[in-house]
């Protein structure tokens, strides 16, 4: 899967708009038609009404509502389209996929979209820094080049 310059430049965009916090979001589409779903990232809210069920904000963590989710989800397929990505940032730190990225996308061991890139975006000193790709490859998720 290739992802459009305007896909990319749209979470570049998304990135620097919600730093110091971490983005979140979803694409969807196929190869020519893509579309990007700015997510809210609802961290911040959840870590002020329960601190001990969510210990970090929105700055090193990510949560997208559910209902958010499948909403996007079910009009991408009422539309024939697929999720593509999901992507998010991190501010202050390097582009890579954290045990707690890939908890997050796994349920009892398998992505619940498995054909999903997965897209990490670093955000350093107010600057797009790098962005690096992973992708399920049956045991876990590896970094994958972004064709």
């Amino acid at each position: 899967m290739k992802l459009t310059k305007n896909v990319i430049e749209a979470m570049y965009q998304h990135a620097m708009a919600e730093y110091p916090d971490e983005c979140c979001g979803i694409i969807t589409g196929d190869n020519d038609n893509q579309t990007v779903h700015l997510c809210e990232n609802i961290q911040s809210r959840l870590h002020a009404e329960d601190p001990a069920g969510y210990p970090r904000d929105a700055r090193t963590a990510y949560v997208i509502d559910r209902k958010e989710f499948e909403r996007i989800v079910s009009s991408a397929k009422e539309q024939g389209k697929e999720v593509i990505a999901f992507y998010h940032s991190h501010p202050e730190h390097e582009s890579y996929f954290s045990e707690d990225d890939a908890a997050a996308q796994t349920v009892f061991g398998e992505p619940e979209f498995p054909g999903a890139l997965h897209v990490v975006i670093s955000v350093k000193n107010k600057k797009i820094h790098d962005m690096k790709c992973f992708k399920w490859d049956g045991q876990g998720f590896a970094e994958k080049e972004l064709n």
